[in-house]
């Protein structure tokens, strides 16, 4: 009898053992930015949140799915616009998943299939625009380009936070066009300025002449001014002084003649 004790004690000890191990290996731990897509018998049953959650081993099965934002990068394309202009563009999407068991099940490679459709995407909107428009509005662009992405994969469980064009890279000839464009370009305003500063140094003397001409010893104080200022040492220059009024006398002289 004490055999059959000691058996039965055996036993039991054996099956809860077996117990315990199971119970250990079917916990699972998730951390707060993970959720837990439950399979029961290869059937969905339901999404785990964080913390410590029990998985019924051969039965149950648990993928965790991150729910942090991603950056992926779209390498280098070579695309060319409307206007014929090929160009080389890179960018990178940030995305995330806010419906984990959508993006288990209704895709496989849900990072790839973003990362594909979003270079898709880079070559229609860009070889729909010209080349001016995608120089000047990347981030018009981009939303346009976020738009089409983020309406195809609202369907898997996952929203494009954004899109971002790094780099836009023209060939080296176009490249030189555009210098000459932009040197041609600062020349016509200079000339432009050029040109307006002299329309407005031109009424400035104007005003000053009719200033001049209104005060009474004006001219004759601007005389010595000039005259002062035509050279720094005395000896350079000769001055001969001849009477402001010298038509008056010369008519007085010419007068006395006749008379």
């Amino acid at each position: 009898m004490f055999d059959g004790v000691l058996g039965f004690g055996f036993c039991f000890s054996a099956i809860a053992l077996v117990v315990i191990g199971v119970i250990i290996r079917g916990v699972r731990l998730l951390y707060e930015y993970e959720r837990g897509v439950i399979f029961t018998l290869g059937k969905f049953s339901g999404t785990r949140g964080p913390g410590l959650t029990v998985v019924i081993p051969v039965f149950q099965s648990m993928q965790k799915v991150d729910m942090r934002i991603k950056t992926s990068e779209i390498p280098r394309q070579e695309v060319m616009t409307r206007d014929n202009i090929p160009m080389l563009v890179n960018a990178v999407v940030y995305f995330k998943v806010v419906k984990p068991a959508d993006a288990i099940i209704k895709i496989e490679d849900y990072a790839f299939a973003i990362r594909q459709y979003t270079q898709a995407a880079l070559r229609d909107v860009i070889g729909n625009s010209e080349m001016d428009f995608v120089l000047t509005e990347r981030e018009s662009i981009a939303q346009d380009i976020k738009e089409i992405v983020d309406s195809e994969t609202d369907g898997w469980g996952i929203d494009v936070e954004s899109i971002k064009i790094q780099e836009v890279e023209l060939p080296a000839e176009m490249k030189r066009a555009m210098a000459q464009q932009a040197e041609a370009e600062r020349e016509r305003r200079a000339v432009v300025i050029n040109s307006l500063g002299e329309l407005e140094a031109s009424k400035n003397l104007q005003e000053a002449a009719r200033a001049l001409s209104e005060a009474p010893g004006a001219m004759h104080l601007r005389t010595l001014q000039t005259i002062r200022a035509i050279a720094a040492d005395p000896s350079e220059k000769i001055v001969l002084f001849v009477p402001s009024n010298i038509e008056e006398v010369g008519k007085s002289l010419l007068g006395s003649k006749k008379g």
